[in-house]
């Protein structure tokens, strides 16, 4: 599997590994392989480590804390605590340990060190969210959320390629038939 990164931050793309929330929830993070590579996909970790089923399950709840708490940024509701709570302590976890070698530089970790990262990056981001502009793709059927950086801050769309496209066609579509 190939994951997607178009959200600007790795918090934001690693809630995005549930896709559709809304109606048909389409989990990307079907087997701990699959949490694995995410983890080297996001630059996280070099080599996918060994996941549990049960870390797997703990890396789908780390994820939805960070998706609640980006949501209620995302709409301007206070945090709720066990959220907060959550995050603050997750990102004070285990780091990847560095190895450099003459072929490179290695990360390497496990769930836990996924976790953390993840925590982290959540922390930044909502920690300076007064500062981006936040906001979840205009697609009506995606919930992806994503900061906007670009020049003119009016992106609307997720991503050009799963998104942006669908609606740029259905909006050129419209334009034919009406005229």
């Amino acid at each position: 599997m190939t994951f997607v990164f178009v959200s600007g931050d790795l918090a934001l793309d690693f809630a995005g590994t549930l896709k559709w929330r809304r109606e048909a929830p389409e989990e990307l993070l079907v087997a701990p392989a699959d949490a694995a590579q995410w983890a080297v996909e996001a630059g996280i970790l070099t080599v996918g480590p060994e996941i549990t089923p049960d870390e797997l399950v703990h890396l789908r709840h780390v994820r939805e804390t960070i998706y609640r708490l980006a949501v209620a940024t995302l709409s301007g509701e206070r945090w709720r605590k066990a959220d907060l709570d959550a995050i603050n302590e997750l990102a004070n976890g285990p780091l990847p340990a560095y190895t450099l070698s003459a072929t490179g530089l290695a990360r390497t970790g496990n769930a836990a060190v996924i976790a953390c990262v993840a925590a982290r990056a959540a922390a930044e981001l909502l920690a300076d969210s007064g500062n981006l502009v936040l906001r979840e793709c205009g697609r009506q059927l995606c919930t992806r959320l994503f900061i906007d950086r670009s020049r003119t801050v009016n992106r609307r769309w997720c991503g050009m390629e799963e998104c942006g496209n669908r609606i740029k066609a259905a909006q050129y579509r419209a334009r034919k038939s009406a005229g």
